[in-house]
Parts: C-alpha cells; structure tokens; sequence
C-alpha cells in the first residue's frame, strides 16, 4: 500500500513548531505521561498505530514496543524538521516505526485503517475549526470501535504557585477547554471520557469511534 509522503511541510493553518532539535532535548524523553497513554489506548500486539502530532516521535516508538513485530505504527507531523528527527531515532532504534509530513485535517491513509489514534499536546495549537476537521479525520481512519487517546493541558485546574506559568503555557485557554475537546469529539462520532492526571496541569481524553462500518 502507497501513502502520500510529502517532501516538505504541507501548509496548515494549526502552528508548526520548527525548532525540533531542541524540542527533542527538553521534550523528547519517555515519561510516565507516555506509559499511562499507552496504557489507556490499550495497545495491543498487531494492532496498527497513529500518532498524530508525533513530533520527535518519542510516543511512536513506544507505542511500537506495545503493537510488536506484527504491528505497524505510523507518525505525522506538520513540521519536516520534526520528521527528520523522528526517522533518525527510528534509524538508531531499528524499529519498522515509519515517519512522514501530514496533517491531522488530511491525514494521508485511507479509511478505517487504524486501531488507535494518538495525540501529545498538539491540538491547543489549532483553531477550533482545524480541531473538528481533525476529528471528523481521526474518525474516518479508524476501524469502527477504534481508539483516540489524547492528552492536552487542562486549565480547569488549580496549579498551586505554577498557576501563572500554567496560564502562560496553555495559551490562554478557557477553563472549559477539555470539555469543549470532548464536545467536538462527540459531534465527529465518538464516545468521549475525560480521565484527570491528579495535580498533573494536564487531561487524558479517551475516546472511541462510533462511526459504523462503511456497507461494503
């Protein structure tokens, strides 16, 4: 099977972080946050993996770890320099994890493709209209009863003395946020909870497609 592999970033009106190196050194370690992910993904052996917004591909690779020799795991990202971090690790890690240019409102696969979708702190960089769009996608890429799995900051919550680097940090965002990401969740076909990381200034949404099955 073809993808449509870009040779540069394809424009989109979501932010595209291009400092990848450094985003790399500061963010590009496993952390607890990545194995609880995983965890309520439920990757399984031989499952097939997207991580949309992969970034230096950290949660990729791991996920591969999880889907195993007959798993297949793919990561996109807006941003060519991200990718070309991504394949190096990829390389050095000598996994079949495999890397390409794309967006979460045209992501390059074809329907019902995947079991689980991914997404690390990517989606408070789009505009609520890209927000939907990338649903209403994640949605047409994966298998009935798949999985979304997202983690983003949750400014709802109380942050102690990191309150005003908190605020800085979101962007801004309205204390409704994850609650609005679960509406928008629900209006593209899926069933949405929102699971708290205790004092952690972040939310896990765990979501699955309801999208039936195209007639065949």
């Amino acid at each position: 099977m073809s993808h449509s592999v870009h040779a540069a970033a394809p424009n989109t009106e979501g932010k595209v972080i291009r400092w990848a190196r450094l985003y790399n050194l500061l963010f590009g370690h496993r952390t607890a946050r990545h194995r609880r992910m995983l965890d309520l993904a439920a990757i399984a052996p031989g499952e097939r993996v997207l991580d949309v917004g992969c970034g230096p591909g950290t949660l990729a690779l791991a996920a591969k770890e999880r889907a195993g020799p007959a798993g297949e795991v793919y990561g996109i990202d807006a941003g060519a320099e991200m990718i070309q971090v991504a394949r190096q690790k990829a390389a050095k890690a000598g996994t079949g994890v495999r890397f390409q240019t794309g967006l979460i409102e045209e992501i390059p696969f074809p329907a019902a493709y995947f079991d689980a979708v991914l997404s690390t702190f990517m989606l408070h960089h789009l505009p609520d209209d890209l927000k939907r769009r990338g649903f209403r996608e994640i949605a047409r890429v994966l298998k009935p009863g798949g999985r979304l799995l997202a983690v983003d900051f949750s400014p709802d919550a109380s942050f102690g003395i990191f309150s005003l680097l908190i605020r800085v940090i979101t962007h801004r965002l309205p204390k409704s946020y994850i609650d609005d990401l679960v509406a928008m969740m629900k209006d593209a076909g899926f069933s949405a909870e929102v699971v708290r990381a205790g004092k952690e200034p972040y939310a896990f949404i765990r979501a699955v497609s309801t999208v039936p099955a195209a007639a065949g």
